[in-house]
């Protein structure tokens, strides 16, 4: 028996996925009234219960609510647990909730999870069984277990020391959406240039659709990280910009484009 504990977008696919994969069990749903009303309707689940009741049945804990929410459940998650309960989340960053989980999980087994996948719609109307096939599944620890359902959903297990995950998500991750967030207010500074906007600013400018309360934790546990990587953003545009100035030499600005094209070309050949 599995309890996902936040029924939205990705504790819904977790669900899909799994009974897709051909999990025979019963998948319980903890969410608002709300949700999990939508959620067995749509079939997601199975049945709706407190977490209290769904943690003392589950053999899995998946919990796949927002950063902070998912620090509060673990700190009263053990109890509620039978021993050796495996339990593991869906968060965007791990170093915090990683060490929470040292300090509270003593009956049950905490493995970290982030599957890297995701739609700027939010909600478990926008679940989809098919949203981990093909993606990254980052687990910070071993557990032959939950490994052996990230490959039945179809996801690439990639293990990461939590730290370091956070590290490389800032730069792939949560730098894309500060960029795009930028670019699309600078965009509204002067709003009569969408009469010309083409396929790139909306490309571009795809990720600000998503709403701050998704990424207010995520700033928040990885602030230093990200902070990390807009500065090295920050810094290459600047020498962008540098070589733009000096439009007699060329070879700044050459040498950019075909080395960010190739860089292009390797990202899609690993997706």
């Amino acid at each position: 028996m599995i309890a996902i504990v936040g029924v939205g977008l990705i504790g819904g696919s977790f669900a899909l996925a799994l009974r897709q994969a051909g999990y025979p069990g019963k998948i319980i749903g903890v969410s608002s009234p709300t949700t999990v009303r939508a959620a067995l309707a749509l079939g997601v689940i199975d049945e709706a219960l407190p977490l209290a009741a769904a943690a003392a049945q589950a053999d899995v804990v998946y919990l796949a609510q927002p950063i902070e929410k998912i620090l509060e459940t673990l700190d009263i998650i053990d109890a509620l647990v039978r021993p050796w309960t495996l339990i593991t989340d869906a968060g965007s960053t791990k170093l915090a909730i990683v060490q929470r989980a040292a300090q509270k999980i003593k009956r049950g087994r905490f493995v970290g999870g982030h599957p890297m996948a995701g739609k700027e719609t939010r909600g478990v109307e926008a679940a989809e069984a098919t949203l981990f096939r093909g993606r990254p599944y980052v687990l910070t620890s071993a557990d032959p277990e939950m490994e052996g359902w990230i490959e039945k959903i179809g996801a690439k297990l990639v293990r990461l020391d939590p730290a370091e995950h956070d590290r490389w998500v800032a730069l792939v991750s949560h730098l894309p959406q500060l960029i795009s967030t930028a670019l699309a207010s600078l965009i509204d500074d002067a709003p009569e240039t969408a009469r010309v906007a083409g396929p790139a600013a909306a490309d571009f400018t795809r990720l600000a659709l998503s709403p701050y309360e998704i990424w207010r934790d995520i700033f928040s546990t990885n602030a230093a990280a990200i902070d990390g990587a807009l500065g090295a953003f920050i810094a290459r545009l600047e020498e962008l910009r540098a070589a733009l100035r000096e439009p007699q030499s060329g070879s700044g600005l050459k040498n950019a484009f075909e080395r960010a094209a190739q860089a292009a070309s390797n990202l899609r050949r690993s997706q």
